[in-house]
């Protein structure tokens, strides 16, 4: 029994058991034996006390007779004026508690007035503080921290509205990610021959007048012609069956104001160089006027979207825009140092990375591949564009 447990023992003895032992042995009866080590406690389990180890209770004295009044006549003293005390809460030294208990409150800072007692007429004893200190830690857990005064300041913002285009690009592209399973093929593609053969056609259409070609309409005639050459890739999904089209339409990406829109070049595998860039401008315009009609942007079998030459990106891979299989991401013309027929020679030349999303479910790998291949011959022999 440690000291602690000692205390807690004494401090729960019934106070009439205390008093009436009093009366009998005053102060040296034997309640208790403590020991230092556990196998000394064998030693007094039949130890009892000789009764001289009690002092003997003191002779009662008879009680000295009262004095005689005497006839001393007193002054009269006035009455001494009785003034009401308001009552106050019994101080922290006048509560009953052990002296552990006192102890464990003193230490967890926690007043005795606010613990009831259970011991003999409402002694508080160490389980009594021990219960108050687990149901506050209860209640601190269950109530959440107040938030500090520190107030993070509120984001400002504007809320723009869905247009409509919006509503239909959202909706179109997340069913794409959702429902088709893309695969990425990317190749670099060499683009001196294509750049000077660019150069001298619009040479041509500036003595004759005509717009300038750009590099978007080589591509877009290079992928018509590939799709034609590998129609595998020209062709759409059905839980039926796979579609694969005659007509060669090549959507193309254009960013505006408004959104995204992808005008249709129809039958771009017959049409020439020029005719391709003069109808790429003329739908590029309605699109930015929010001027096109669904006959503009229906009917596409395969998409282009550029954002190396207007934008710089060097690589990036486009979502395809269901119901197509493939769509075609073109990056920026970089120059490169590349090895020359001579084991010490180098040369400087262009490249363009390029990058077709398939649809695993109509475009076996190898079908991509082959695609990228006819679309890399047409682009690296620009020539055989014009036969």
């Amino acid at each position: 029994m440690g000291s602690h447990d000692f205390y807690d023992f004494l401090n729960s003895i019934p106070e009439e058991i205390m008093h009436k032992n009093w009366q009998r042995s005053s102060l040296s009866f034997v309640i208790a034996i403590t020991v230092e080590e556990e196998e000394d406690i064998q030693k007094f389990k039949n130890y009892t006390p000789s009764s001289d180890t009690s002092p003997a209770a003191p002779e009662a004295k008879p009680a000295p007779s009262p004095p005689k009044e005497e006839n001393v006549e007193k002054p009269a003293s006035a009455p001494e004026a009785k003034t009401s005390k308001p009552s106050s809460a019994p101080s922290e030294d006048r509560i009953s508690a052990s002296p552990l208990a006192k102890k464990l409150a003193e230490d967890n800072s926690v007043p005795l007035s606010s613990i009831k007692g259970t011991g003999p007429e409402g002694r508080i004893v160490k389980a009594d503080v021990e219960e108050f200190l687990a149901s506050r830690g209860k209640e601190t857990t269950a109530k959440p921290s107040k938030p500090t005064d520190s107030k993070v300041p509120a984001l400002d913002y504007v809320d723009i509205p869905h247009t409509q285009i919006r509503k239909v690009t959202a909706s179109r592209l997340a069913f794409s990610k959702q429902t088709i399973p893309h695969y990425y093929l990317t190749v670099d593609t060499c683009v001196d021959k294509l750049m000077g053969l660019r150069s001298q056609l619009n040479s041509f259409q500036e003595a004759s007048g005509g717009k300038r070609i750009s590099v978007n309409d080589l591509v877009i005639k290079a992928a018509a012609l590939a799709l034609r050459k590998v129609p595998q890739c020209n062709s759409s999904w059905t839980d039926e069956y796979i579609r694969q089209f005659s007509n060669v339409n090549i959507n193309v990406a254009v960013q505006t104001e408004n959104g995204l829109y992808v005008p249709v070049v129809k039958d771009a595998d017959k049409k020439g160089l020029s005719t391709i860039g003069e109808e790429v401008r003329f739908l590029a315009q309605k699109a930015k006027k929010n001027s096109l009609k669904p006959e503009d942007y229906e009917g596409g079998t395969f998409t282009v979207s550029n954002l190396g030459g207007p934008f710089g990106i060097k690589q990036f891979c486009a979502v395809i825009n269901p119901p197509q299989a493939a769509i075609l991401a073109i990056g920026s013309a970089e120059k490169r140092v590349v090895t020359g027929s001579g084991p010490d020679q180098f040369n400087v030349a262009s490249y363009m990375s390029v990058t077709l999303s398939c649809d695993h479910r109509v475009i076996d790998g190898a079908i991509g591949a082959e695609w990228l291949k006819a679309f890399k011959g047409y682009i690296e022999t620009p020539e055989s564009m014009l036969l």
